[in-house]
């Protein structure tokens, strides 16, 4: 089978089990895979104020200064929060609400939704290119929704029909 060039780019991963299924089991400790001592501390030392997240305006995209910090904010941040985009905040809760309740949902639902070997998309942890690197302690799902034919066959089917409306409104 031939891996489709655009997904290529994206990248693969390796399985890893589960966090939420990891933290059911009785531990004495952390294990070590999740011991993240290349970070720094989460809160600096100085005194100084944290930085602010970039804020981008949608309805000043149009304007140089704009698509400057635009700029700046997915090259330096990697994100950025974004005003006046015209969702309303009910869809938002909604939604949020919704991506809640997959996570709570038992595993065995969930595992219709597991990353297959060598791809990035699914539950699981993306990204995992090696045995011995060191994972977030917590469970993603990441799927493709756009376009359309990028989408996995055995992911957007099994998702709740709740979440499936939602990202059919959104496109």
């Amino acid at each position: 089978m031939t891996m489709n060039p655009e997904l290529a780019k994206l990248g693969r991963s390796l399985l890893v089990p589960s966090v939420q299924e990891l933290s059911k089991k009785p531990l004495k400790e952390v294990p070590p895979r999740y011991i993240r001592t290349d970070e720094d501390p989460p809160f600096p030392s100085h005194p100084n104020p944290l930085p602010q997240v970039p804020v981008i305006d949608m309805h000043k995209l149009f304007s140089r200064e704009q698509l400057e910090r635009l700029h700046h904010a997915c090259k330096e941040w990697g994100f950025f929060q974004l005003i006046n985009h015209e969702v309303s905040t009910s869809l938002v809760e909604k939604v949020k609400m919704e991506v809640q309740e997959f996570f709570k949902l038992p595993m065995e639902e969930k595992k219709k939704l597991w990353q297959k070997p060598d791809e990035i998309e699914g539950f699981g942890q993306a990204f995992v290119v090696s045995e011995e690197q060191k994972l977030n302690w917590g469970d993603m799902f990441y799927m493709i929704t756009l376009p359309t034919y990028l989408r996995k066959p055995h992911l957007f089917p099994n998702l709740p029909s709740t979440l499936r409306f939602f990202i059919s409104i959104c496109q």
